[in-house]
């Protein structure tokens, strides 16, 4: 198993067992800061997001709440939600899935009762966000997976999900306006998802 804290620390070398990988995750004493992930055979942990990630959670939470299939709750709770099929577990950002889907005692939810997924980038999850998240939302029917590019600022979204991946991918830089697709279909404005001024100029 390997432990991932920004950059890979490895922790022990042995193969472990999906369920293994979630038994440890469970008795992981998760620093302050910190959400735990299962990503390609390892247990990664990621800063949660600064201050103005935060304001774009809120905006897209806002703007997507009219849309939301019957029954679909939208939340940023720092929920698990796995994927077995894949050996994959993920805490997104933020995540819409119908309520019957939350009607369990377990910190396991089923990964195939969500209907939208967001993920904002930093830079020690990026390049997950942008592959191995890819697929595994697609395979496991995700209708929708918006993905924050915060280094690049831009928007993209995917979506009509198959076993292959994404058969449609759409994006726009940060300021403009963003379809999103079924079962939403509604456009997001991502006015104001950009860095503050002096973040960006430092």
């Amino acid at each position: 198993m390997t432990l991932m804290l920004e950059r890979p620390m490895i922790s022990g070398t042995e193969p472990h067992s999906f369920e293994g990988l979630l038994n440890a995750l469970d008795e992981l004493n998760v620093p302050a800061g910190y959400k735990a992930e299962i990503i390609k055979g390892n247990i990664v942990l990621s800063p949660w997001s600064t201050g103005y990630y935060v304001r774009a959670m809120n905006r897209v939470c806002d703007q997507l709440q009219p849309y939301l299939p019957e029954g679909h709750l939208i939340s940023q709770a720092p929920l698990l939600f796995v994927f077995p099929g894949n050996e994959r577990a993920y805490g997104p950002d933020i995540h819409a899935a119908h309520e019957r889907t939350l009607e369990t005692t377990s910190n396991r939810l089923d990964g195939e009762g969500l209907s939208f997924v967001a993920e904002l980038t930093s830079p020690s999850t990026r390049d997950d966000d942008l592959t191995d998240k890819v697929a595994t939302y697609a395979k496991a029917g995700v209708p929708v997976y918006l993905l924050l590019d915060m280094q690049e600022e831009q928007a993209i979204v995917f979506g009509e999900p198959s076993a292959h991946g994404y058969e449609a991918r759409f994006s726009k830089p940060f300021g403009e306006k963003l379809h999103i697709p079924a079962p939403f279909d509604c456009l997001l404005d991502t006015t104001g998802f950009q860095a503050p001024r002096a973040t960006r100029e430092s």
